[in-house]
């Protein structure tokens, strides 16, 4: 049998070769630096301004809350002390329906409060001791609503915005048979009727 032997052209060996030396000693891309290195890099002078500014304007907000709060708290305030003002009670001595000075002084205090709230309303209620019979109670607690009311209206205050009733003897502040208790309910009561809501002082 002949033997027949195949020669591989010479281009053809030096072509190949040339491709495996490409595939072997070819540049490699540069790789994408990773997040980690990226969150490593110094910052900048425009990110320093950046964050000052963030925490300028958190601190700012943050004073005018304050501030708000403070003046909310203020006019609540004042709105609870012109409410207690009103509600104070006067007292009274045995027997008697003239104002005493002290009681004079708790109603000046009224009136100003009552002049800068122009729909508030309130109802004097006039009170006696469990001495004396129902009937003469109810007479003179209706004499001591009635001078409350009057001084009122003597130092400016409309007499249709205040209305008067008396309870005699049946409603007692204070339980006992003695100076003590009675003392504390020959009074007149202020009961706000109307307009309490939002109550201005003088100054406001």
């Amino acid at each position: 049998m002949t033997r027949v032997s195949r020669v591989v052209p010479l281009s053809l060996i030096l072509s190949a070769a040339a491709i495996a030396a490409a595939a072997c000693g070819g540049s490699k891309p540069t790789p994408a630096p990773t997040p980690a290195a990226a969150a490593t890099a110094p910052s900048g002078p425009n990110t320093d301004s950046l964050d000052q500014a963030r925490r300028d304007s958190i601190a700012r907000a943050q004073r005018i809350a304050d501030s708000l709060r403070a003046e909310q708290d203020r006019l609540a305030a004042g709105v609870a002390a012109a409410r207690n003002t009103i509600t104070a009670m006067i007292y009274f001595d045995l027997d008697k329906s003239d104002l005493t000075d002290q009681d004079k002084a708790s109603l000046d205090q009224k009136i100003p409060i009552l002049n800068a709230n122009a729909g508030l309303r309130i109802r004097v209620a006039g009170n006696c001791d469990e001495r004396g019979s129902d009937e003469y109670n109810l007479a003179l607690g209706q004499r001591r609503a009635a001078a409350a009311k009057r001084y009122l209206t003597d130092h400016g205050v409309d007499g249709g915005r205040i209305d008067v009733i008396s309870y005699g003897k049946e409603r007692p502040v204070a339980q006992g048979h003695d100076e003590g208790a009675w003392a504390q309910n020959r009074n007149a009561q202020f009961e706000i009727t109307a307009g309490g809501d939002n109550l201005r002082t003088a100054g406001q």
